[in-house]
């Protein structure tokens, strides 16, 4: 037999296995999907952010002033049941006030007329309903600035678990809704990705405290957890 036709002869029947195995491993039809899911919980925590700002003519006087607030908002939050650990501080600064006069050639003089010291606390209340009693408190102990409130949970584990579930439940509905309209079957689950999104907490329904007579009226609302996830699955015809 001719060299040439022996060459195509045995090209032909290597090409062929190729090819079949080449088919075989073409992906299947395949539906892809992102489901949503939500769920809301009460928060356990809350995030107060207080400070205090003295002035006096020198630095070491707006300090000395500064100190003696600061450590007696620290007292009262010892005494209201706050543990060493959730308080921190969070800054403390110090800088001068300038008083600028305007002079006929345009320029600005600069006088120094005082020192600011704000040192800033973080304070974080596991017991939310006394959140409005113990800014109240603050405040009457020289807190002036501030005042900042965040709502959250300690462990949002379960809610953002309850999400997640939600999540691939809305995956599998939508996934059942395209087949349905294309004609076709839903096959397994090839493949899922969670991409999960848990923004910072925010009210969707306001909860009221009893408070005591005179502190500040508080709303703790719920924090709501968002999740996403991808889904593919096995489209069969």
């Amino acid at each position: 037999m001719n060299r040439k036709y022996i060459a195509l002869a045995l090209a032909a029947a290597v090409a062929l296995p190729a090819a079949a195995a080449r088919a075989d491993t073409q992906p299947s039809p395949r539906i892809v999907v992102t489901g949503e899911g939500e769920a809301a919980a009460a928060p356990d925590l809350a995030l107060l952010s207080l400070s205090v700002m003295r002035e006096a003519k020198t630095a070491r006087e707006a300090l000395d002033a500064n100190n003696d607030a600061m450590a007696a908002v620290i007292a009262a939050m010892k005494t209201a049941g706050i543990a060493d650990r959730d308080l921190q501080t969070a800054g403390i600064q110090i800088q001068p006030r300038y008083n600028y006069t305007n002079k006929p050639d345009g320029s600005q003089e600069a006088e120094l007329v005082a020192y600011q010291v704000i040192n800033t606390l973080s304070v974080r209340i596991r017991d939310v309903a006394k959140t409005g009693e113990i800014l109240d408190k603050a405040v009457s102990l020289g807190v002036n600035q501030g005042g900042g409130i965040t709502f959250a949970n300690d462990d949002p584990s379960k809610v953002i678990t309850e999400a997640r579930k939600l999540a691939v439940a809305d995956a599998i509905d939508k996934a059942k809704v395209l087949a349905t309209a294309a004609g076709v079957s839903l096959g397994r689950v090839i493949e899922i990705t969670d991409q999960s999104y848990a923004p910072p907490p925010m009210p969707m329904q306001a909860k009221s405290f009893d408070r005591a007579a005179g502190s500040a009226p508080v709303e703790a609302g719920e924090n709501s957890y968002k999740v996403q996830v991808n889904v593919t699955f096995e489209m069969k015809n």
